[in-house]
């Protein structure tokens, strides 16, 4: 297990790139760090966003962050250089989540506003705002060919957006409780691209790494995550403490 120091305030989100080499965090302190997965060793901190970082997330070739915040803007930096490449602005609240396009090309946004917003990563265009949620937008993914979005809300919901017409295709329903759970939307389901490991997880109340259906690591009370990602049988979890960390666990065949 690493532990990741450098964040003075929590980690709200964490993200592993898709070649798994690194990890983005984002803080409280306004920050986003980005951390070389095998060593701990801090890479780059970005600094430019005037209040807590919600939502942090790779492109598909690794070379670009994005991050929404509670300023309500969303910026794209250069994960190589640490320079800020666009500051998306719109959203009328905290941005609660944020999503590249398996093609890097889009940008999705879900926001406290209650909507969903895409956006032309390069030239930080909105091209559509999904309206629909009648709450906040918790969470967005995109489908493997870049053309759905699917977004989860506090209205307890997940809709499913055609990303060109910016029309709702479907609206599902059944959640008891909001659907408010942090890791509801890491990866589309299916995409053999960006598939992560079905065998490690943390559970729905966060005090187990679970293996397959069974709880099988106790996590003590300073080690539960507000946030986490997993990459096959690594798991990064993102603490109040500020602290990131990695824990790498036996794959399958072990």
């Amino acid at each position: 297990m690493q532990t990741l120091e450098g964040h003075s305030d929590s980690v709200m989100s964490v993200a592993f790139s898709p070649d798994s080499k690194l990890v983005a965090s984002g803080s409280g302190d306004e920050t986003v760090k980005i951390w070389d997965a095998t060593t701990g060793a801090c890479m780059q901190t970005l600094e430019g966003h005037s209040s807590s970082i919600k939502s942090v997330a790779f492109s598909s070739d690794s070379k670009l962050v994005v991050s929404g915040s509670d300023d309500k803007t969303i910026k794209i930096w250069d994960a190589t250089t640490g320079a800020c490449i666009q500051t998306l602005e719109g959203h009328s609240d905290s941005v609660m989540s944020v999503a590249f396009s398996p093609d890097s090309k889009l940008v999705a946004s879900g926001s406290g506003d209650e909507t969903v917003k895409i956006w032309d990563a390069i030239t930080g265009t909105c091209i559509q705002t999904l309206e629909g949620h009648s709450n906040w937008v918790m969470s967005v993914a995109f489908s493997p060919d870049s053309k759905l979005v699917a977004s989860r809300s506090v209205d307890k919901t997940v809709k499913i957006w055609d990303a060109a017409k910016g029309t709702c295709m479907q609206t599902l329903e059944g959640h008891s409780g909001s659907v408010s759970s942090s890791n509801f939307i890491t990866s589309w389901p299916g995409d053999p691209k960006k598939r992560y490991s079905e065998d490690y997880n943390i559970c729905s109340d966060t005090k187990w790494v679970t293996r397959g259906s069974k709880n099988w690591l106790w996590l003590p009370p300073g080690y539960r995550p507000g946030q986490s990602a997993v990459a096959a049988s690594t798991i990064a979890i993102g603490c109040t403490s500020g602290r990131v960390l990695i824990m790498t666990f036996p794959t399958n065949n072990c």
